[in-house]
């Protein structure tokens, strides 16, 4: 038996130590099993009609930007390496309707934006968001019913189609339905299939969750509220944030009809069901680091409560350790910037 004696040379009789593989920076970085890279960023981008571009208060760094501003920022993400940007239309309230007819508009922002982004950058990969949120006047992902009170899933889906064609057809590289509609991801491999668009790859937001995280977001868009009425609610689709199991099973369903990519959203709060997920499915896994984690970093740091750089990093990882290939982050750029040097 040991003695405790503080007069006697003490040391423990340990065969493993697993200190010795973090002595030095030298044998850290041999032994790191998990790494960022730039190839894993995604950047979402927000376009709007015209003028300068503008500042998203709650999103420090973030900016509302007209076409060439875009596309500008495009080239300098292309040149860093980032490998792919998200467009996310920031629409004129007066082509907002109930409807949302400006999805179907085949000259609307999203498409003249894009068409502009595969003209001057075509290296990058552009992914476009297949949902009714931003064109419509109540702020929701799809058709209301007759009185307003819950969205329709089957028409929702067959307005998703029609965007998604008219995407393929302006020249993007993945169409991203986040509705969360039921069967939709099927919908949209049979109607790009069926006019060609076999190549069009389909990113489904699978694991959505009707999460507080977003409000940054609806604010960048301009959907934050519906017309007159109070935040939205969107748990009649966007998944339960308690649900474990429901949303492997959501995701798996997507898979089966056809997505090519599976997606997590939010990112940092659901790092189990990135992991889970990782686990069990054979898709590519991506993991969407929302507004909300965004804005929070910043909010911390400028109050000194956190060092940004290091909490940024840190959450990146995180989400790259839980089991996502691909991560689409507002911090993409800040971050391969560093990353290249």
């Amino acid at each position: 038996m040991k003695s405790f004696d503080k007069t006697e040379d003490f040391k423990l009789d340990l065969p493993r130590r697993p200190r010795r593989l973090r002595r030095t920076a030298s044998l850290r970085s041999m032994t790191q099993e998990t790494y960022v890279r730039v190839e894993d960023l995604i950047a979402p981008l927000i376009v709007k009609e015209a003028g300068e571009k503008e500042p998203v208060g709650s999103m420090p760094g973030l900016f509302r930007l007209n076409i060439e501003d875009l596309v500008a920022e495009c080239r300098e993400l292309a040149v860093l390496g980032v490998p792919a940007v998200a467009i996310f239309p920031n629409m004129d309230p007066s082509l907002k309707d109930a409807l949302g007819s400006e999805a179907g508009n085949p000259d609307t922002l999203t498409l003249r934006a894009v068409r502009a982004i595969k003209a001057a950058v075509p290296e990058l990969s552009v992914i476009t968001d297949v949902a009714l949120d931003p064109y419509t006047t109540h702020g929701h992902d799809g058709v209301l019913n007759e009185d307003g009170s819950y969205v329709v899933n089957d028409e929702t889906v067959r307005r998703l189609c029609e965007m998604a064609v008219l995407q393929a057809e302006a020249g993007v590289d993945i169409v991203a339905p986040s509705d969360m509609m039921d069967g939709r991801v099927g919908a949209i491999r049979e109607a790009l299939d069926e006019r060609g668009f076999i190549d069009t790859a389909i990113m489904a937001y699978s694991a959505k969750f009707a999460s507080a995280y977003y409000g940054p977001y609806r604010e960048a868009v301009g959907s934050a509220k519906a017309a007159g009425t109070t935040l939205l609610g969107k748990e009649t689709y966007q998944m339960n944030p308690a649900n474990r199991r429901e949303a492997i099973m959501d995701a798996l369903m997507d898979e089966d009809e056809g997505a090519d990519f599976v997606m997590v959203k939010p990112a940092g709060a659901y790092l189990d069901i990135i992991r889970e997920l990782r686990d069990a499915a054979t898709s590519p896994v991506a993991a969407y680091q929302v507004s909300g984690e965004y804005a929070q970093i910043h909010a911390a740091a400028q109050l000194g409560w956190l060092d940004y750089e290091k909490t940024r990093d840190e959450s990146l990882l995180a989400i790259k350790r839980a089991g996502a290939d691909v991560i689409l982050t507002y911090f993409a750029k800040e971050v391969a910037k560093k990353l290249r040097g």
